[in-house]
């Protein structure tokens, strides 16, 4: 995990390795219902709305809801989709609308398994890094355990 500061932005640099192919992780990110089974912080989320038309140009939005209720209404557009080995898309949460990040997301062949490499930049929120972090770090855990038990 890398982290860097370009003038008033952070980037988040993570990498995780899964013990199957990339068509399976990458079908775990573009699924609608695969990704609404593990696309959120930790286990008191739930996502009651994942959408993802992956094409250059499409949309995605995942609707979290935390233990309290609270909504998380989360939404981007594809920047560029390359079956099975890439994904770029903005970032965006309905209530900050003034500003939208970026996210990469490679899958590397690797092994016999997945290298996912994923790069999160231009995001300001400075007070939340460390929650951001863990934000991503608990959802690639709970894809970890997604792809396990989707026998992927």
């Amino acid at each position: 995990m890398a982290r860097e500061i370009i003038g008033e932005q952070l980037s988040l640099n993570l990498k995780r390795f899964y013990p199957v192919a990339p068509e399976k992780v990458w079908r775990a990110w573009t699924d609608p219902k695969a990704l609404g089974q593990w696309f959120r912080p930790n286990a008191s989320f739930s996502v009651p709305v994942a959408q993802a038309d992956v094409r250059v140009g499409g949309r995605f939005r995942v609707l979290m809801l935390n233990a309290k209720g609270e909504e998380f209404d989360l939404n981007g557009i594809y920047r560029e989709v390359v079956s099975a080995r890439k994904l770029v898309m903005t970032w965006g949460w309905s209530n900050q609308s003034e500003h939208e990040s970026l996210v990469t997301v490679d899958f590397l062949p690797l092994h016999g398994g997945t290298q996912l490499e994923l790069r999160h930049e231009k995001y300001r929120d400075f007070e939340n890094e460390p929650t951001h972090e863990q934000g991503w770090n608990g959802a690639l855990d709970k894809l970890e355990t997604h792809l396990q038990a989707s026998g992927a």
